[in-house]
């Protein structure tokens, strides 16, 4: 199982590292939060390249079938604005692999072609690829023939004027193989569920290679907000009970049906999946592969992750404690995270966990027994050296939280000194960012997002 990652991966990237983990989606890709008085004076440009792609030879001598390939360039920082991006494509390493069909907006010559583009936008923004190149298996190419298509950028902006993205960095690996290719046929999200709502899925399965594929395992994986999968014959189900990894409903199902290529697969009949009453954000991942034990030419395009979205809410709360003592004695703060539902909840794309429960250390106190999954912070949040005595703790919560997810956090706490009334913050936050950046726009409540850990 491909662990809820919210379809193909992106190969985004920002900063020094290479970002966006497996279950970003594509659009609305989350950039840093920055003070307004204080915006970061860097900037990068980058490539977005597709890693690898499979070509088909031809089937009965007939013309091979033709491949997609969409590419395109953004940059790190949205206080810049880019213009005039130029993306260089050079598929001289195709001779007798591949061919390729350039778009309107490549000027081609030679083996290469530069593609404009003329606004380049911040990783902040809904990204698009904005080239999107037609390549097939040469005439005579051979199965196992391999060959790079390999590019550069530049664009106008930035804090120096100009752009340019890492040199000999970003490429594209076309390969020519045989046998089915299967591919699911594009689903749309659902964005305006209902707790208790069965809505139905469109499912269609086309063979795009060039042999047949005998037989058909289809796997479905259905969040834990999703129940009443459609029963078929050909299925089993099983459900998980959330020790690793969120609950989830699976299906497997094996279909004997041989899909000759060009054929298309429907199941017996519609699937349909009902949102539960602790539904919020769902996921629906379909997974399909030929049987016989055949290798599907691109395993690209056949798996979907189909986003359900439901009108509902999770209501997250923390609470603090009080604890007293004389200077030199020791007491247990139980610091509570709490879902008052009626939702649940998950990162199921990032895996990140779904919040962050944070003390400041009361003044006049040391914390001498740390519980798991805490971890010590400098007041700022930066690195700091000991386990114990540091003056900020954040404590991650899992990916996913059930509807009545309650969890404790108990920390040993000296008094060195009796300051009546001293008082530390108990707080929570979504992961990697400060209360109100990343604002859970789920909860209904954010007033018992608060509270105090008190002493004496």
């Amino acid at each position: 199982m491909r662990l809820f990652s919210a379809g193909r991966p992106v190969r985004l990237r920002s900063g020094a590292a290479v970002a966006v983990a497996a279950g970003l989606l594509t659009a609305g890709l989350a950039a840093p939060a920055f003070a307004d008085d204080d915006p970061p004076q860097t900037d990068q440009l980058w490539i977005n390249e597709p890693y690898k792609q499979s070509l088909p030879l031809a089937t009965d001598g007939g013309q091979p079938q033709s491949r997609t390939l969409g590419v395109g360039i953004y940059h790190d920082n949205e206080n810049f604005t880019v213009t005039d991006g130029k993306l260089t494509v050079d598929v001289s390493d195709l001779a007798g692999v591949a061919e390729v069909t350039w778009p309107d907006n490549c000027t081609p010559s030679g083996t290469s072609a530069v593609c404009d583009i003329p606004v380049v936008p911040a990783i902040g923004s809904d990204y698009e690829d904005q080239v999107f190149l037609t390549v097939r298996a040469a005439d005579g190419a051979e199965a196992g023939a391999q060959g790079r298509i390999t590019y550069e950028a530049t664009a106008t902006g930035g804090p120096d004027g100009t752009l340019t993205a890492p040199h000999e960095s970003f490429d594209t690996t076309l390969t020519v193989g045989t046998g089915p290719d299967l591919v699911i046929a594009p689903v749309a999200d659902i964005e305006d569920g209902q707790p208790g709502d069965e809505r139905t899925i469109p499912f269609k399965v086309t063979n795009k290679g060039n042999e047949s594929a005998n037989g058909i395992t289809v796997k479905l994986y259905a969040s834990y907000g999703l129940t009443d999968l459609t029963r078929y014959d050909a299925c089993t189900y099983t459900t998980t009970n959330g020790d690793d990894y969120a609950p989830s409903n699976k299906a497997i199902c094996t279909f004997d049906r041989v899909l000759a290529p060009g054929d298309s697969f429907e199941l017996p009949e519609p699937l349909t999946v009902r949102l539960a009453p602790h539904a919020l954000k769902e996921r629906l991942d379909i997974d399909v592969e030929p049987g016989d034990g055949a290798q599907d030419l691109d395993s690209e395009n056949d798996y979907a992750a189909l986003q359900i979205g439901a009108d509902s809410a999770a209501d997250f709360s923390v609470t603090g404690d009080a604890i007293s003592g004389a200077a030199g004695q020791t007491a247990t703060a139980e610091l509570t995270f709490k879902n008052n539902g009626p939702a649940w909840f998950g990162n199921l794309g990032s895996g990140d966990p779904v919040a962050e429960v944070r003390l400041i250390v009361p003044q006049g106190t040391t914390v001498t027994g740390v519980p798991s999954g805490c971890y010590p912070r400098t007041l700022s949040g930066g690195y700091y050296p000991n386990q114990k005595g540091a003056p900020r703790y954040d404590c991650d919560m899992p990916y996913w939280v059930l509807e009545n997810t309650r969890r404790t956090f108990a920390f040993s706490v000296r008094v060195d000194t009796v300051v009546p009334g001293a008082t530390g913050a108990v707080s929570i936050h979504p992961p990697y960012g400060e209360f109100g950046q990343y604002p859970f726009t789920f909860d209904p409540d954010l007033t018992n997002n608060t509270a105090a850990l008190t002493v004496n």
